[in-house]
């Protein structure tokens, strides 16, 4: 059986010693970049292979072009995923200590290469812990295998795609951020504050308990049926600050039995390098 949403603990502590699990370590911070792999060195689960947002999940910035996390290149993402390992058989897990934020942009990764036996662990590090789990400290490497993409391009939208359906009733548009960076009153990280004229605000954190684990399955189905209402979820757009949380949302909606929305990879901080997109607050 391949998990392809969420997985427990309990499941990936059973299959530690399997070749064909695969777990990679997403912990990452955007105002500490080196933050996850220093705390991967001290301690993760075992077998784990660490993945960087930067360097492995994310190509080249082009300033004034790129929003802050562009899509990688397929071939590249490919080599280093045969490289940790993981081919057509594996079953990987993705965890981070941020309710899935960065794990979730692996998982969707992987399905935008064609692969499907992706799950982010629920709860991921902190609940490992909580759990009393065993932990490794330094660095790890799996056997290499030969990933084969097989590209998805329609789970991805341009900048140009996403103007096209500006305020059409047929699409919906899915901001990811917090309700201060939706609405413009905060803006921490772009040069622009504001949204996408006729995106509705459905922040990733309230797709997650005060314990840090997704919300039940029939929880997450009402919270984005009231946001789609009669659209269906092939003609959602899910967007954030630069295409990283908007995962959180794709992953959220998979869960609940509502799969086929798209990402705005570029995201916020694409959108607003060219002035003549418009700009809501």
């Amino acid at each position: 059986m391949a998990f392809t949403t969420l997985v427990d603990s309990e499941t990936v502590l059973a299959h530690l010693e399997d070749p064909d699990w695969a777990i990679v370590d997403c912990r990452f911070s955007l105002s500490d970049p080196d933050y996850g792999r220093r705390a991967y060195l001290e301690a993760h689960i075992p077998g784990a292979v660490y993945a960087h947002l930067d360097e492995d999940l994310s190509g080249p910035v082009v300033p004034g072009q790129t929003g802050r996390h562009p899509l990688p290149d397929p071939a590249l993402l490919a080599r280093k995923l045969g490289a940790w390992g993981i081919d057509a058989r594996t079953q990987v897990v993705a965890y981070d200590d941020a309710g899935g934020a960065f794990a979730a942009r692996l998982w969707w990764l992987l399905g935008w290469l064609g692969h499907d036996a992706v799950a982010v662990l629920d709860g991921g590090w902190p609940c490992w812990l909580r759990e009393g789990r065993p932990v490794r400290s330094g660095l790890e490497r799996r056997p290499a295998r030969t990933f084969i993409p097989r590209l998805r391009p329609e789970r991805v939208v341009t900048a140009n795609e996403v103007m096209a359906h500006l305020h059409d009733p047929a699409w919906r548009l899915l901001d990811a951020r917090a309700p201060e960076r939706y609405r413009g009153e905060q803006e921490p990280i772009d040069p622009v504050a504001g949204h996408i004229p006729g995106a509705l605000n459905a922040p990733f954190a309230e797709n997650l308990t005060p314990e840090g684990k997704f919300r039940p399955t029939e929880a997450l189905r009402q919270r984005f049926m009231a946001l789609l209402g009669d659209v269906p979820p092939e003609r959602v757009i899910c967007y954030c600050g630069s295409g990283v949380t908007a995962a959180h949302n794709l992953l959220a909606m998979a869960h609940a039995g509502l799969p086929g929305a798209r990402l705005y990879a570029g995201s916020w901080s694409e959108w607003i390098t060219d002035p003549r997109r418009p700009v809501a607050r």
